[in-house]
């Protein structure tokens, strides 16, 4: 099997790397938190091989892109400038695009600031967010979740570092990935997983001790922080978006989602998703698939159907 290449590009004042095999139509992924480009290691490889170029970065901030010291630097402006400068620095003028978790957040902005370079979107997991313009996100999560949810948790700079670098990165890695309670995530302080320690976590049959051991690999070498910025601006997003209040998504979209993914639970998203919210704000929302059974890293536990999915949605393009 042909290897993935890998390569640094200068895009939008930092450097970026970026993962990438085949030839073809161009297929961007965009990956979440707490991942890497290697969350979509299968998707890489299987696409690759059906004809399409994938390409997948390590989105700023993690892995071994720059992760820019400057806190209030991981807005959707920032990103999707980022995305943008890598598609000029690859040769692409339109493609495809594949997002999960903070990556699919990003893909919904990129769909909003630029649709001239998206050719179709498929996205898992969250659904578009409309601007609210009465309401701060962070405002709306804590009135109806409280301080100890995970977003909230993560909010003042240090702190919940602190307390995963006691934890370990392993074990913090393992307890993301392997989380599969469709509850809201609380991280008490002082235990944040609420688990004794010396517990060994099961991995499941998808995931291997090898592929964990890559992703503690490299967030032993960045921490936690570069992903942390992106729940870190949420209100700053919120701000910056004002413009755009009201604003849909105007790219061929297909929407998919595990009915354990936390996302799908959280308060209105179901109704959103399918009592037409979604489909009045991405009207050009050809499909919204939930997969029984499946948790958050729908990607990587379902690889094969996912992929197919890609495919299928792609090839009418």
């Amino acid at each position: 099997m042909e290897e993935i290449q890998h390569r640094t590009v200068e895009a939008n004042g930092i450097n970026i790397h970026i993962a990438e095999k085949g030839q073809g139509p161009i297929i961007l992924f965009l990956h979440g938190f707490p991942e890497l480009w290697y969350s979509w290691r299968h998707q890489i490889h299987a696409l690759a091989s059906l004809g399409y170029r994938a390409v997948a970065p390590d989105l700023r901030g993690f892995g071994d892109t720059d992760a820019p010291a400057d806190g209030t630097s991981y807005t959707s402006l920032h990103v999707v400038g980022d995305i943008i400068g890598v598609l000029d620095a690859i040769g692409a003028d339109r493609v495809f695009v594949v997002g999960h978790d903070w990556g699919a957040v990003m893909a919904w902005y990129l769909c909003l600031y630029r649709p001239d370079r998206v050719k179709a979107l498929v996205n898992m997991s969250v659904p578009f967010s409309p601007r609210n313009p009465m309401r701060k996100p962070l405002e709306s999560l804590r009135a109806q979740l409280g301080d100890d949810y995970y977003i909230c948790r993560f909010q003042e700079p240090g702190v919940i570092e602190t307390e995963f670098a006691e934890i370990g990165v392993d074990r913090v890695l393992k307890h993301f990935l392997t989380c599969r309670n469709p509850a809201p995530l609380f991280l008490p302080k002082g235990n944040a997983f609420g688990d004794d320690p010396a517990t060994p976590i099961v991995l499941p049959s998808w995931l291997s001790e090898e592929e964990v051991h890559y992703y503690t690999t490299k967030y032993q070498k960045t921490g936690f922080t570069g992903g942390l910025n992106y729940y870190r601006s949420l209100n700053r997003n919120w701000e910056l978006t004002a413009p755009f209040t009201g604003y849909q998504s105007k790219v061929p979209t297909k929407f998919i989602v595990g009915d354990h993914d936390m996302t799908y639970h959280a308060p209105g998203s179901k109704d959103f998703i399918h009592g037409g919210g979604l489909k009045k704000y991405v009207p050009l929302l050809e499909d919204v698939i939930v997969m029984e059974g499946v948790g958050h890293f729908i990607h990587e536990e379902k690889s094969d159907e996912i992929n197919k999915h890609i495919y299928d949605f792609f090839q009418q393009f």
